[in-house]
């Protein structure tokens, strides 16, 4: 079996084949009119086997994952759910445009602080990602922006300098174990 194929195989949960291109996906994306390729056109993309094509699309980091497309589909094509393999796949590949690394590297931060506490732990993920992008860009504004805001968050009873953790990390654990597992073809 051939690296396109494999890739290609990725999405067939999410039902990508069944989309006849009605376009009621891109009708209902509140961000729709802010994207290079329309949703609709990123399930053709990868109906066709265009993944590379569909990886650079910088819609799939403008997504905001309302799952609206998803709903509409009269097809039941997880539309959501195939442009968050996209966003994996590009990741992984490093294929995407050098000015979103910080829109990557929050992605990953995000997802690695979810991954160890099985929930957001938002001083971990400010961390995380900050770190991350002032290491890319060495942008000290980037890294002081928010720290402003640290003082009458804690005023409001917002902000937890100690992120808690769900009880059972190991369900949290075993579900990314399963998507990796997917991911690798396993």
């Amino acid at each position: 079996m051939n690296n396109k194929s494999t890739q290609g195989d990725k999405f067939i949960d999410a039902a990508v084949q069944n989309c006849y291109q009605c376009g009621k996906c891109t009708a209902g994306c509140p961000v729709a009119e802010y994207m290079d390729v329309m949703p609709s056109q990123l399930m053709r993309l990868i109906q066709i086997n265009a993944l590379e094509r569909a990886q650079q699309a910088r819609a799939i980091w403008q997504c905001v994952s309302c799952q609206t497309c998803s709903t509409r589909c009269p097809q039941s094509v997880d539309i959501a759910g195939a442009i968050d393999i996209l966003r994996e796949m590009s990741i992984v590949a490093g294929n995407y445009a050098s000015d979103l690394h910080r829109v990557v590297a929050f992605q990953k931060a995000f997802l690695d602080s979810v991954r160890r506490h099985g929930r957001l732990n938002e001083v971990e993920l400010i961390r995380l990602f900050k770190t991350a992008a002032f290491l890319k860009d060495f942008n000290i504004p980037l890294l002081m922006k928010d720290a402003m805001m640290a003082p009458k968050l804690m005023q409001r009873g917002k902000f937890h300098a100690f992120g808690e953790s769900v009880k059972d990390r190991g369900i949290v654990e075993r579900i990314f174990e399963r998507c990796y597992a997917k991911e690798e073809g396993k």
